[in-house]
């Protein structure tokens, strides 16, 4: 099995609602981002999926949320977007984008508000 991944960022902003302290507040990050996918075997020149192609629809998917308000999308109208909602987000639009590569699966999505705070989402 291979693992394949991009790191990459977006920046946006958001509040928590009902949150007992500032985070209720409108307030940004500087989300850093890791995709994860996995490829049980590898195609005809030796890659599990070019990481160009990884990297335009991890970018595409991050264009609907970069430089926004998060709270504003359609996909969080009914929940917060925490990061742990934003990381289940990705992961989903990612797998929806990936379909038709049958070779690879998203495995998980890292989201980092910090350098030193983050989730990380998987399916199972």
């Amino acid at each position: 099995m291979f693992e394949i991944f991009v790191r990459t960022h977006f920046s946006a902003a958001h509040y928590l609602r009902d949150y007992p302290g500032n985070c209720e507040h409108l307030h940004g990050h500087n989300w850093n981002v890791e995709v994860f996918v996995k490829a049980k075997e590898l195609d005809a020149i030796d890659v599990g999926i070019d990481f160009k192609v990884l990297k335009r629809v991890v970018n595409g998917v991050l264009e609907e949320l970069d430089h926004t308000n998060i709270n504003d999308h359609p996909a969080f109208q009914g929940q917060n977007p925490s990061s742990e909602r934003i990381a289940q987000y990705i992961f989903g639009r990612v797998e929806q984008e990936l379909a038709k590569h049958q070779s690879v699966q998203v495995s998980k999505v890292v989201v980092c508000e910090t350098q030193n705070s983050g989730v990380v989402y998987t399916r199972h």
